[in-house]
């Protein structure tokens, strides 16, 4: 029996801190250890990996984490309240747990990792989810310092992220970003029952792998053109890529598209042409 063999029962735990579920902070808490586990090994196996966890709650994906082999587990919880448990991991945890009280948002996770490449695998809190992904996927510079994401948000931001014009409903710009710099995959679906108290959504484990060469492109203008594109995107690109300040038609042409194309429609590599020559455009 190892250290955190002894530890108690999670729901225990939880009961023990007083540590109530806040619907404003989106929490959420599985107690499942079979489903923790298959989420700690969803990007491999984590011998000698650096793992970064986002929102860890009372710690039942953390010590599935550690369980599972993690060489170093960086738990970073902004709600004061559940430190008190997760001391209580970390002193079983044979030095193999940093705990960080603060916002991920604000944070220098690069910094955290230690200088080296670490993972992402976290249940994340729904209302900084997207945020935090954007913010990972605009890493810089590039390759950037996480090796691979495995993130459970709501099944709907999961098809936004994984969409392809084919999607139509669901593409749009957080699917280019996540195109044009990671591979990115739906996992596996978790029903709300499994969680406690369970949400009103499912939710969905998404994965990235950062690609090592993405096409050419500055962050800035991809998000310029993709908040001109989708943010009328019932609008073909001609009228809707305007509101750019500048020829919108030189763009269409730059990505091969049609001026009566509509966003939906445009490929990842179509919107990095776009931006790509909205870039050129404004050095001159």
């Amino acid at each position: 029996m190892t250290g955190l063999d002894e530890l108690p029962p999670l729901r225990e735990v939880v009961r023990v801190h007083g540590l109530d579920a806040r619907k404003s902070l989106g929490q959420n808490y599985l107690f499942d250890l079979n489903l923790t586990r298959k989420i700690a090994r969803s990007t491999g196996p984590l011998a000698g990996v650096t793992v970064i966890e986002v929102g860890p709650g009372p710690g039942g994906l953390t010590r599935a984490l550690l369980r599972e082999g993690a060489a170093r587990v960086v738990a970073i919880e902004a709600d004061r309240r559940f430190l008190p448990a997760l001391e209580e991991i970390a002193g079983r945890a044979e030095g193999r747990l940093t705990l960080v009280h603060g916002d991920a948002l604000a944070l220098d996770l690069a910094a955290l990792a230690g200088g080296g490449k670490a993972r992402v695998i976290a249940n994340l809190p729904y209302h900084v989810a997207t945020p935090l992904i954007i913010g990972w996927l605009k890493s810089q510079p590039w390759p950037p310092w996480w090796e691979a994401l495995a993130v459970m948000v709501q099944r709907e931001v999961a098809l936004r992220i994984v969409a392809t014009p084919q999607e139509r409903a669901a593409y749009g710009r957080l699917a280019v970003l996540a195109g044009w710099r990671s591979q990115a995959s739906l996992i596996f679906d978790v029903p709300a029952a499994a969680f406690t108290p369970p949400p009103k959504v499912t939710s969905s484990l998404v994965g990235f792998l950062p690609r090592a060469d993405p096409l050419a492109c500055d962050v800035g203008a991809l998000e310029r053109v993709t908040a001109a594109a989708f943010g009328q995107r019932r609008k073909m690109l001609r009228q809707s890529l305007r509101t750019l300040g500048v020829d919108p038609l030189k763009l269409i042409a730059a990505a091969c598209l049609q001026p009566t194309s509509r966003a939906e429609e445009a490929p990842v590599e179509a919107f990095v042409a776009m931006a790509n020559r909205l870039a050129e455009q404004g050095e001159r």
